[in-house]
């Protein structure tokens, strides 16, 4: 997969163990109009807290990331290392240092082993243009089991245009940017403001909108590149082809934010959780968020135990306005609450029957208004507790 204008490059820096992909680069050949959004942890990585300076000028010309090491708790010494890594980027790419951005992730709380970096990043630039974007997603990887690659194309004005898009995730992710990087290239040329609205707009609705274990990182980071190589007229609000513009960069996000969830670790389901008829959407996305992030939820469905006690049980506790009597639950078209209790019959066997299904969804109907949200969770499973506590051996 490659997108006009833009040039990809991954190398082993012997970053992570050897025989991988660590350090990788996007660039634009000319400067790209850019948006971003970040964890939203107070404990943010130097990588995150230098992009969140420099992505206010509107627009970037390349992005450098390390996979391995998240460069986070390691102040001074981590910003003056991620300093330089776009120093020595910038210098051989022929850009302005506030052009170039860094992502990292993997261990916290460990130096960047800047000698291999320094000596990965001659190759990297020089390499530009022999990677494709999917060799870029594998680079990224922690412990992610598969590369994450979601691309759409559009016309504006005639003219054709690719909007792709790489993540990586499979632990710590939970809404408002948990570990988690995404990067969006597209060779459309769209007006930064309205990139900005937009692009913040399919966050909330994708990456803000999933969670494998509720953990918030200090590292993520999803970031929207547009460099105009199309040739199309410039997008802007309700210009012609706006309208579809946006559309598909949503799909894009939300395509990517399921891969995550798939790739959760130690997943084994793919659940999607939607609250409906709730006082707003932002009681509905409590009351969702709470029932995706119950660790009892979650065995329930790795044991495939249709245990709707302790969703409800969840539900109430979200702090959403809930009237328990007027409440219904689902599993797929399965009614197994009505009124506020069991909905008896065969409810509990349909039900179980559904939770044996690799993907299945979870609704519940407060009927008590319009609000409603959707997100998206994995089970949990023997594997995650396994993958993660031998994470940093």
């Amino acid at each position: 997969m490659n997108v006009k204008g833009f040039r990809f490059s991954a190398v082993e820096a012997a970053i992570k163990k050897p025989g991988r992909l660590d350090l990788a680069l996007i660039c634009s050949d000319a400067p790209a109009a850019v948006a971003a959004v970040y964890t939203t942890n107070k404990v943010k990585a130097a990588p995150v807290l230098l992009d969140m300076e420099r992505t206010t000028s509107g627009t970037c010309r390349a992005v450098v990331v390390n996979s391995g090491n998240a460069n986070a708790c390691t102040g001074d010494r981590g910003m003056e290392d991620a300093r330089e890594i776009t120093s020595l980027v910038a210098e051989r790419i022929g850009a302005p240092e506030h052009e170039v951005l860094v992502c990292s992730t993997g261990v916290i709380g460990v130096p960047l082993p800047m000698e291999r970096i320094r000596g990965g990043i001659a190759p990297l630039v020089a390499g530009l243009g022999s990677a494709t974007l999917d060799q870029i997603a594998a680079a990224i990887m922690t412990t992610d089991t598969f590369p994450k690659l979601e691309a759409r194309t559009g016309t504006a004005g005639g003219v054709g245009y690719t909007i792709a898009g790489i993540a990586k995730g499979a632990g710590m992710i939970m809404p408002n940017m948990a570990t988690m990087l995404a990067f969006i290239v597209t060779d459309a040329a769209v007006d930064p403001q309205w990139l900005d609205r937009i692009f913040r707009r399919a966050n909330d609705t994708s990456f803000n909108a999933i969670t494998v274990d509720g953990d918030m990182s200090t590292n993520d980071t999803a970031i929207i590149m547009a460099n105009g190589a199309a040739g199309n007229p410039v997008l802007s609000e309700g210009s012609e082809g706006a309208a579809e513009f946006a559309a598909l960069l949503e799909e894009v996000l939300l395509s990517l934010a399921k891969l995550i969830v798939k790739d959760g670790e130690g997943a084994t389901k793919f659940v999607e959780v939607t609250v409906k008829g709730a006082r707003s959407d932002a009681d509905a996305k409590r009351a969702a968020m709470a029932v995706a992030n119950s660790c009892l939820v979650k065995t329930a469905f790795f044991g495939q135990d249709a245990n709707w006690g302790r969703i409800f049980a969840a539900v109430g506790y979200s702090g959403a306005d809930v009237e328990p009597d007027r409440a219904e639950l689902f599993f797929d078209d399965v009614r197994m609450v009505q009124g506020g209790v069991f909905a008896g019959g065969d409810a509990e066997a349909r039900g179980t029957g559904v939770l044996r299904k690799k993907e299945f969804t979870v609704t519940v109907d407060l009927h008590l208004g319009d609000g409603r949200a959707t997100v998206y969770t994995s089970d949990l499973s023997y594997d995650y507790v396994k993958i993660n506590a031998d994470y940093r051996t």
